[in-house]
């Protein structure tokens, strides 16, 4: 939820204080890897039930890469739960997602407008299947400069 809710977020004064709380769970999720699967790629053997779980979330967070700047830090206190991601998301059953259409569909999300709401201003929501993503331009990274029309993400003709 934390990341769900830092895309979300409309006050760029709140950004530290929610890039802050994914962190802690971040951190939480390397002490708990490293206390049941020090060594492995995945928390057991392979790929299970924890992956299929976990990467859906870990590839939407793309969002939080693109709208944000968002990154986990490459440091010992999250070394564990970076590699089990690259891991998670590297795995050939997870490759139906790409990076472009999570950040395209998920922009009213960045918006602060979720679950296919409308945003203010427009008739669309990103997440609309047509026109496909593929043919829509990419959206503004700064998501705290205004809400661009439905002609500029590229949703109607």
């Amino acid at each position: 939820m934390a990341g769900y809710l830092f895309v979300m977020n409309q006050e760029r004064d709140r950004r530290e204080a929610c890039a802050d709380k994914l962190l802690a769970i971040y951190r939480d999720i390397n002490v708990f890897l490293l206390e049941h699967s020090q060594d492995g790629l995945y928390l057991f053997n392979e790929f299970g039930l924890a992956e299929a779980v976990f990467t859906p979330m870990f590839k939407r967070f793309w969002f939080l890469d693109y709208y944000e700047d968002f990154r986990v830090p490459d440091t010992p206190e999250y070394l564990r739960v970076l590699a089990w991601r690259d891991a998670c998301m590297s795995h050939p059953a997870t490759q139906q997602v790409a990076r472009e259409e999570i950040v395209k569909l998920y922009f009213d999300y960045a918006l602060g407008a979720g679950n296919g709401a409308l945003v203010d201003g427009r008739s669309v929501s990103s997440f609309a299947f047509t026109p496909h993503w593929k043919d829509r331009p990419w959206p503004p990274r700064e998501k705290y400069a205004g809400t661009p029309t439905d002609e500029a993400l590229g949703l109607v003709a």
